[in-house]
Order: C-alpha cells, then structure tokens, then sequence
C-alpha cells in the first residue's frame, strides 16, 4: 500500500518536514521511511532522526546535496550503502541510502534462513545482511513505497542461532589463545565479540529483530556479563580464567 504523507499520530518538525519532501522528490526514490527510536516509540530528548531512502536504479543526489555532504551509494558498503549526516533545524538527522533491489533480494534470502555477515566499521561482529528486512520491519513509512515488511522467519530463527553460536565458540577459542600468549587487547577485543555473536544469536532464538549493535548485549540478556570486562588481568592464568568466567555466562540457559 502506497503512503503519500506522515501518519496522523506522527508529527514532523517542519524543517525535517521539509527535507523529508525533498527526499521524496528525489528522482529514483520510491519510498521514504523513519527508523530507529523516533519510529518504535522509545525516543528521548537526545535522540537523533533516522531518516531512510529507499530508491531504484540511478537516483538523483543533488536535492540532498542542498542539505550537507552526501556519501553516494556503496561508499558505506553493500549493507550500510551510503547517505549523509546532517543538522537541521537544530536537529541531529541520519539519512540513510537502501537500494529497495538490494533489500529485496536479502529479504528474501532471510526468509530462506540464509544470510551474510559484512565487516562494517563501528561494529565489533559485523553486520547480518538480514538488517535490511529488520529495518524495514521497524520503519514508519512516510512517503511512497516502501519494500515489503516481513516479521523474523523461522527458517532464519534456526539458522541464525547455529550459524552465531559457531562463530561465538570460534571466537572465545581465539579469545583463549590470545590470553595465553599474554595479549590483553586481542584477548579482550576477542571477547567482547563473542558477547555480541551471542547476544545475536539469543535474539535469533526469540525471532527478535536487531537494528545494530546498540543495546544488542542487555536486550539478549546479557548484561551480567558487563561488570566482568571491568578490571581485565593483565596476563597469564588470571587472563585465561577471564575468558573462561565470559565463557560460562554465555553458554548459560
């Protein structure tokens, strides 16, 4: 179903307003959505405005261009794509670019139970190619088309688990061999990924989207593993017991 304007119960400052127009005029966009905290309703007075493009074959950048500086599609990536950070209106705002062929084809991968993992900066595990399908899922449409909203698939739910609890034993098995050469960064930096492969594939469990990374670890139900990554020894057996004290919070029920 095509939607041309903002939900009633939502109400854009005008400036954003505004921008979010210009988005939509932009040739080749074919829908424009709201994400992140402002669209499930968990907002507070320092949250920023996640502002998604979806847009098909070549698109025209120039109306965004007039807001800040743009980073054009595959500059972040196949997963993240590109798009801008700007300020308006006094207004912290993240536009985000979705190819909606691109989404497409990992949505309908998801649903199939198969999925890819993209090294992405800022992200201690990586980024799982079913983001896109968990974007859209949480997006608030607010002009145009968006690409078809799917909820968690079971096939997904079961693959998703084997396939991050693989990669978390793989990584807690380097965490351990860092450790015994007496390197804390390599075997905390291991660790701390392992917490994040865990929690992904708790919430793969709990057919529960993830968006990123941010609050992954408390939203699995996680957090007792927090205090432990305070005071980390700094070398020999006491290291290695560091990882296996991980090691048991994880695995447990």
């Amino acid at each position: 179903m095509s939607v041309t304007s903002s939900p009633p119960s939502l109400r854009l400052p005008p400036d954003i307003a505004r921008l979010v127009d210009d988005l939509a005029a932009m040739r080749g966009v074919t829908a424009v959505v709201l994400g992140g905290s402002r669209a499930q309703g968990t907002a507070d007075a320092k949250s920023d405005w996640d502002i998604g493009v979806y847009y098909r074959g070549p698109i025209d950048l120039e109306p965004l261009r007039a807001w800040g500086e743009v980073h054009p599609p595959g500059a972040w990536g196949r997963i993240m794509n590109g798009g801008a950070w700007l300020a308006v209106g006094g207004e912290k705002v993240d536009v985000v670019l979705r190819d909606a062929d691109v989404v497409a084809h990992w949505t309908e991968r998801a649903e199939r139970g198969e999925f890819e993992v993209d090294g992405l900066l800022a992200y201690l595990a990586g980024v799982p190619t079913y983001s896109l399908a968990a974007e859209r899922h949480a997006a608030v449409v607010l002009r145009g088309e968006a690409p078809r909203r799917i909820d968690f698939p079971p096939l997904l739910a079961d693959a998703g688990a084997l396939r991050w609890r693989f990669a978390r034993r793989f990584t807690l098995d380097q965490a351990r061999s860092r450790a015994a050469r007496g390197d804390v960064v390599g075997t905390v930096g291991q660790a701390a990924r392992a917490v994040v492969e865990e929690a992904h594939a708790r919430l793969c469990e709990n057919r529960c989207w993830s968006l990123n990374e941010k609050r992954l670890v408390q939203v699995a139900g996680l957090g007792a593993v927090q205090p432990l990554f305070v005071g980390v020894p700094d070398g020999g057996p006491p290291l290695i017991a560091w990882v296996e004290r991980i090691e048991a919070v994880l695995v447990a029920a």
